[in-house]
């Protein structure tokens, strides 16, 4: 599935030292359960640059954070990036490991990138706000 993201390479991802570790470790556990999802978690991860929380840049996608963005033509759309365990969609809350929240990890606001569904179709995301975590989404 490495090809679900395929244009991200082009795009300079940050993410934080704790999120890397944390999903480094997450991704490695899925490979059983999910592995096309997995791989694709770890193949950002191998890329990242990564950085100490205080350096994390602001308007950069992480974990826990409420992303604005349009999907294509689409309306305008809010969601909230978390773990497997905690999402809900009927809460706007999108697990790092479906392929919406692999594309938008370590992304900043003004960026786009184009990703593939599951279901196969291609989909340009543009980011238009992103609000940092709450500090408890942070621990």
């Amino acid at each position: 599935m490495r090809e679900a993201t395929r244009h991200r390479e082009q795009l300079d991802i940050i993410v934080s030292a704790v999120d890397h570790d944390r999903l480094t470790s997450l991704a490695r556990t899925a490979l059983d359960r999910l592995p096309d999802m997995a791989d694709e978690l770890l193949s950002e991860m191998d890329r990242a640059t990564i950085a100490s929380a205080d350096a994390m840049p602001a308007g950069v996608v992480r974990m826990g954070s409420t992303v604005t963005f349009r999907n294509g033509g689409e309306d305008t759309k809010r969601i909230t990036l978390v773990y497997p365990g905690q999402a809900d969609i009927a809460e706007n809350k999108i697990s790092i490991l479906t392929p919406l929240g692999t594309a938008l990890i370590g992304l900043a606001a003004g960026q786009s990138v184009v990703w593939k569904t599951r279901d196969g179709k291609e989909r340009v995301l543009d980011i238009a706000e992103v609000e940092p975590p709450s500090l408890d989404a942070q621990s």
